[in-house]
């Protein structure tokens, strides 16, 4: 899984869109630590860090260690607001994790193995349906992508979610359908010679 993350927090003591924005403008964001089946905690945290954190690719991924008073909090990034103009992060969502718990995360894809691939090998084109796949982990078994190998798939083959072999300590949050996440499409050449074809042998 992705490394853990350490984010430096403070308390927040007042609430309020003008204690908010007198936050903004000293380079801190307004930001909440919930869930854990404790009260909701207002924190603030260094604006340049948590962009820095953000441009990692994977901040929504990773467990958080928010640092409150010399407390440290595991957390999963849940949301983050950004200004519609200048997308500067307005604020931010954190959930609590307890030793056992289990999070709701949308992990990306990647393709392995194209070239074992007959239908790519023909010049066929993979068409990626779900970039992402929604997984339930375990908050420490979070996996930094889903490795999906094409060996073997042709022309017109699917791929679905049960040729999939997902990490211990993961499992697709869909369960009532066999889902698509891409398929092996023919190339435009392939597919209007085809057409041709069946247009020449309906003539013959």
């Amino acid at each position: 899984m992705s490394d853990m993350l350490h984010l430096p927090a403070e308390t927040r003591d007042r609430a309020g869109k003008g204690a908010s924005r007198a936050l903004r403008r000293e380079g801190r964001v307004p930001a909440v630590v919930y869930g854990g089946n404790e009260e909701p905690q207002a924190i603030h945290v260094e604006e340049k860090l948590l962009v820095k954190q953000l441009g990692t690719g994977h901040f929504f991924n990773s467990i958080v260690e928010v640092e409150i008073g010399g407390k440290t909090v595991r957390t999963l990034p849940k949301d983050v607001a950004f200004h519609p103009v200048t997308d500067r992060p307005l604020h931010a969502d954190f959930l609590r994790l307890s030793a056992n718990s289990t999070v709701h995360v949308e992990v990306p894809v990647i393709f392995v193995n194209e070239a074992a691939s007959p239908g790519l090998k023909r010049g066929g084109v993979l068409n990626i349906v779900r970039h992402e796949l929604e997984l339930v982990c375990e908050a420490d078994k979070i996996p930094d992508d889903i490795a999906i190998d094409v060996t073997g798939f042709d022309v017109g083959d699917s791929i679905h979610i049960s040729h999939v072999k997902l990490p211990v300590g993961s499992k697709s949050a869909i369960t009532d359908r066999d889902f698509t996440i891409a398929t092996i499409v023919a190339p435009s050449g392939l597919r209007s010679e085809e057409g041709d074809n069946s247009k020449t042998e309906a003539g013959a």
